[in-house]
C-alpha cells in the first residue's frame, strides 16, 4: 500500500506506524458486507505487530470480520488547524495510520486475556492492574479479533501555511492553531464508596510526570 496523494508525507516504517497507533485508542474499522460498506468506530490496542479489537460476541461487525472479509483500520490525530490567506490553502496538521488486511478470531484463552489487557491499557495505561478481570460469563460474551500489521502506512502533515506568493501581501491573518486532546478533572461515579482515592492510572493521565 503506497500513499499516492502527496506521497512525500507518507512513510512505511514500523516505528512510525507504532507511534501513531500508540498515541491513540479509537480507530475506525471499514469493511463491506454484500456490497454495502460500513465504517465503525471502536477501541483498539497494539501489541507488537498486532492490533486487537474487541466487542460483543454477537456484534455483526466482529462476526463479519472474523469471517475473513477485507478490512481497513484507520487512526487519525488532528494536531492543528492550518489557516491560510486563501480558502484553497486551508488545511490541518495531522498524523494518520492505515492498516489493511484480514482479521482472525482469537481463540486461545491466554492470548484473549492478554488482548483485553492490551486494549484496556491502551485507553488508560495501568488500568488493567487496578480493576477486576473478566468473569467466565463476560469472557463468553466477548469476542477479540487480531489484525496483523502486515500492510500499513502512515501519513503526516506537520507544517505551516502554504499560501501562494501572490497572496502574501493580503490583509488576512494566517497561521496555525494547535489542537490537542487533554483530560479534564475526574468525575467520581455517584455510587463510589467514600474514601476511595483517584488511582495511579488516572493520576498519570492528569500529570504525565507521574508515570516516570
Amino acid at each position: 500500500m503506497r500513499v499516492r496523494r502527496l506521497p512525500d508525507r507518507g512513510a512505511y516504517d514500523r516505528a512510525g506506524v507504532h507511534a501513531v497507533l500508540d498515541a491513540g485508542f479509537l480507530c475506525h474499522l471499514g469493511f463491506a458486507v454484500d456490497g454495502q460498506p460500513y465504517v465503525i468506530p471502536t477501541l483498539y490496542g497494539r501489541d507488537g505487530d498486532v492490533v486487537y479489537v474487541h466487542g460483543s460476541a454477537a456484534s455483526r461487525m466482529l462476526r463479519q470480520l472474523a469471517g475473513g472479509v477485507a478490512a481497513c483500520l484507520t487512526v487519525t490525530h488532528v494536531d492543528g488547524l492550518v489557516l491560510a490567506r486563501s480558502a484553497f490553502h486551508h488545511s490541518i496538521n495531522y498524523r494518520s495510520a492505515v492498516v489493511l488486511g484480514s482479521a482472525t478470531l482469537v481463540d486461545d484463552p491466554d492470548e484473549k486475556l492478554r488482548a483485553l489487557e492490551v486494549v484496556t491499557d491502551q485507553v488508560v495505561p495501568g488500568r488493567w492492574a487496578e480493576v477486576r478481570g473478566p468473569s467466565a460469563k463476560e469472557d463468553r460474551a466477548t469476542a477479540v479479533l487480531r489484525l496483523p500489521l502486515d500492510e500499513c502506512s502512515v501519513k503526516i502533515r506537520d507544517a505551516g501555511v502554504g499560501d501562494d506568493v501572490e497572496d502574501l501581501e493580503l490583509d488576512v491573518w494566517a497561521g496555525v492553531v494547535p489542537l490537542a486532546t487533554v483530560p479534564g478533572a475526574p468525575v467520581p461515579d455517584p455510587g463510589l464508596r467514600a474514601g476511595i482515592p483517584v488511582p495511579a492510572s488516572v493520576a498519570a493521565l492528569l500529570d504525565p510526570d507521574a508515570r516516570r
